[in-house]
């Protein structure tokens, strides 16, 4: 997509997003943000020391999303999400961090940080540079999930707390939906390369999405749950009962660009909302 083209979709969501925000709760409005690479030192060391908030983002430059979207599927919903950051807030961004630990995804092709220590250590280093050069708030936000790369992530939020005084913030991709999120689904199960995620990207890089190739597959999404966190992933292995000839979970074929577009705006709203919030709050 040309870039023109994406600015001018982004500050369409943007301002769905907005009026999102706007009717449920009057927020002040916000001077621009800025991205720390755009900048030069002496810029760079006033606008740190300035910002509400510094952003260490990560989202996976390459992990599997199934047979029909790109490896840095959650790297383009990060750009996305940056941008609405700079357009919105105050908020100063890092430079992200595009390799995490990815212990589910890693019998296909991609790149991985297999030892968690490194993972979050790596993340908690960025994060303590900046505060080293005049940082107030660190969030790490993070286009995985909770329960997955937000697990060594959240290790390198409460550790720069502790070690720093530093108030953290982690903000993943499951913090950016909400009931209204929920409802735009009709597959029966999703998590991962699914209705949603498909939909997403059909609106930010339609030429790398092969509709053609999108499938069905829960992945054992459709049995019994309880209470807690059980880690699964997608083996390669035909003899292991996590076999997946697909690294899909949930209904890719459901996917619209309506329903992403409607997707996104929830996500910049809750995005924009948590920033402001966490902003403001007493540390």
């Amino acid at each position: 997509m040309p870039l023109t083209s994406f600015s001018s979709l982004r500050m369409r969501a943007l301002a769905l997003a907005l009026a999102i925000l706007a009717s449920a709760a009057s927020l002040p409005a916000q001077s621009r943000g800025a991205y720390l690479s755009d900048l030069t030192w002496p810029d760079a060391e006033a606008r740190l020391a300035a910002a509400s908030v510094v952003i260490v983002p990560f989202g996976a430059g390459a992990k599997e999303h199934g047979p029909h979207l790109p490896l840095g599927a959650d790297a383009i919903t990060l750009e996305h999400l940056l941008g609405v950051a700079v357009d919105s807030t105050d908020a100063i961004v890092a430079p992200t961090i595009l390799t995490g630990w990815f212990p589910a995804f890693r019998e296909f092709p991609g790149t991985d940080i297999a030892d968690p220590d490194v993972f979050w250590k790596y993340a908690y280093e960025e994060g303590a540079s900046l505060v080293r050069h005049g940082a107030k708030r660190i969030v790490f936000l993070n286009t995985g999930v909770k329960n997955s790369t937000g697990l060594p992530l959240a290790i390198a939020a409460r550790e720069l707390h502790a070690r720093t005084g530093v108030p953290t913030l982690v903000l993943s991709w499951d913090d950016l939906e909400t009931a209204e999120t929920e409802k735009l689904q009709q597959q029966k199960a999703g998590g991962h390369a699914d209705e949603l995620e498909t939909s997403i990207i059909l609106v930010l890089r339609p030429s790398l999405v092969h509709m053609d190739r999108a499938v069905t597959d829960y992945h054992g999404l459709l049995g019994p749950s309880a209470p807690g966190y059980a880690p699964s992933g997608y083996s390669r292995d035909p003899k292991s009962p996590e076999y997946s000839t697909t690294g899909v979970s949930g209904d890719a074929k459901l996917a619209t660009p309506e329903k992403g577009r409607k997707a996104l705006a929830i996500m910049d709203a809750q995005l924009i909302k948590a920033l402001r919030t966490f902003a403001s709050a007493t540390p």
